[in-house]
């Protein structure tokens, strides 16, 4: 048996311990065929993966029904492995002149054929929105030795009437904050409202459309008639050509060069800016326009921060971190389609399969690379050969994980069964009134 699959069955033992016993076994088997890929031939089929990995009935049964009405929630669970990282102490967050990137993003597991899903997410090969099980992801940005994985904190799903991904990033916006520390600042893409991160007052860098407009934070001079002005002056990061004429940019107030390699970085830099549909003296931000050579437009970045240019591009590049984790459990682990129709169900499972990308990227990356075959002279640790090797473990060889997890031996030979364990009650006929002639 690989060591790997010892270390493995350590982490997630550890990261289940907390759910009530036979409930932590299940979700530990299927946690464990989730890594293996058995999601992926069977295309999402839950019964058709778990009997792959070779659970017999019972335990194939138990491990459905701790997703289905287990009583576990996701964030214990995401504690539990973060508890269980800062243990082996390999995992280090990354910091830029003092702060510490957070990111956030929004995914979807599409569900097409789902009854009663409301909830869509926007696909670009489509051109529309899609139905879907909504996630929102927040996690912190560290490193690995010379690699980026984000630690995922919080898993969000839809509420009853949130349909659209604007509704649920809002509460993602919130949420996040209240979790981030005193050196730590959310990091999120175009997809968020800057009014959004403004509104809700904690530290964030966002990325900007490429026709964003703001005005300075104070007013222009009277220029002695007419209405003495309410605004302050319009600033446009980038210049915009539209029906064949040419807007030019603002001038920045300040600029910045860096080295990324061989290829040179300029900025442009706007400070004291407010939003274009507020008046001098609401709350202010910076905005950054980074020029890139190897690439044809410039990156916009909005922050609250009084960090560098440079250190800002390097924040929002940490961003891409957090990208891992729907790529690792869709891509990877085969949890793109599923086959469940439950109410938790249909957002567990989304749940338990991004876990387990950020548990198969993680041990992937702190392990000794194993080659897939003779071909494979210069392996590296990634997570398609980790899942190769898992894939080759059978339910008979998976080693007995320690603690608390085991099945739950319940008396049940007391109870009723068969018929007489129905509970069946003949209906009351409730009386009528019957009005009496007067």
């Amino acid at each position: 048996m690989p060591t790997v699959v010892y270390r493995i069955t350590d982490l997630l033992a550890k990261t289940v311990e907390d759910v009530p016993v036979g409930t932590n076994l299940g979700l530990f088997h299927l946690l464990f065929a989730l890594l293996a890929g058995h999601f992926l031939p069977a295309r999402g089929a839950v019964f058709t993966a778990l009997d792959a990995f070779g659970l017999p009935k019972p335990v194939l049964q138990r491990a459905v029904a701790a997703l289905t009405y287990g009583s576990w929630q996701i964030e214990d669970l995401l504690q539990r492995w973060q508890q269980a990282l800062q243990h082996e102490q390999r995992w280090l967050p990354n910091s830029y002149e003092g702060v510490r990137p957070v990111a956030a993003d929004l995914t979807g597991f599409f569900r097409p054929q789902l009854q009663g899903c409301a909830s869509k997410h926007y696909v670009a090969e489509a051109g529309k929105a899609l139905p879907a099980t909504l996630v929102g992801l927040v996690g912190a940005v560290g490193h690995l030795g010379s690699g980026r994985l984000a630690l995922p904190r919080l898993m969000l799903s839809t509420l009853t009437g949130e349909t659209t991904d604007a509704v649920l990033e809002t509460r993602l916006i919130t949420a996040a904050n209240l979790t981030l520390v005193a050196n730590e600042a959310l990091i999120v893409d175009a997809g968020f409202e800057l009014a959004d991160l403004l509104a809700a007052g904690g530290r964030f860098v966002v990325r900007l459309p490429k026709n964003f407009t703001a005005r300075l934070n104070h007013l222009p001079a009277y220029k002695g008639h007419g209405r003495p002005p309410e605004y302050g002056q319009i600033v446009r990061p980038l210049a915009r050509k539209r029906a064949g004429k040419t807007t030019d940019a603002t001038p920045p107030q300040a600029t910045a060069r860096w080295k990324d390699g061989r290829y040179k970085l300029t900025a442009g830099l706007w400070s004291d800016l407010v939003l274009r549909s507020s008046r001098p003296g609401a709350k202010t931000f910076r905005v950054v326009a980074i020029y890139d050579p190897r690439y044809k437009e410039p990156l916009l970045l909005a922050t609250n921060l009084t960090v560098s240019a440079y250190a800002l591009w390097r924040l929002y590049k940490d961003r891409w971190s957090i990208e891992q984790l729907p790529l690792a459990a869709k891509a990877m682990l085969g949890a793109e389609r599923a086959f469940v129709s439950g109410k938790d169900s249909r957002v567990r499972l989304p749940q338990l399969a991004l876990l387990a990308g950020n548990v198969l990227s993680y041990v992937a990356a702190t392990s000794a690379p194993v080659a897939s075959g003779f071909w494979d002279r210069c392996a590296r640790p990634t997570c398609g050969r980790l899942r190769r090797v898992l894939s080759r473990v059978r339910f008979s060889e998976l080693p007995e994980p320690e603690g608390q997890l085991r099945k739950k031996n319940s008396v049940t030979a007391h109870l009723p069964t068969g018929v007489k364990g129905h509970r069946r009650t003949k209906a009351v006929a409730e009386p009528i009134e019957v009005a009496k002639a007067a």
